[in-house]
């Protein structure tokens, strides 16, 4: 399922219009992601809880010379931790 069918669908659960539905998903998308970049955490409980976490910097190897060493640097990255309820539903 995509953005467009999520929006579809929760257009016609909610007896929406499909554009009011879409403004309320991508206003869903902008929410938490504007928390993520500020280091909080989104926890909706049963379904998971969104949050962020740092990947230490590290040395790769570059794929056109691969004895050739690079350095990454640290960078933050999303990160989803399922709820009991959401693990429950799917065994």
């Amino acid at each position: 399922m995509n953005k467009a069918e999520l929006a579809q669908a929760l257009a016609e659960k909610l007896n929406v219009s499909k554009r009011e539905a879409e403004d309320f998903l991508n206003t869903f998308v902008e929410m938490v992601t504007s928390n993520l970049k500020k280091g909080e955490e989104v926890v909706l409980t049963g379904f998971g809880a969104f949050s962020s976490k740092l990947r230490a910097a590290r040395t790769g190897v570059n794929p056109q010379n691969p004895t050739q060493k690079i350095n990454i640097p640290a960078v933050k990255v999303p990160k989803f931790k399922a709820g009991k309820a959401l693990k429950d539903a799917l065994k």
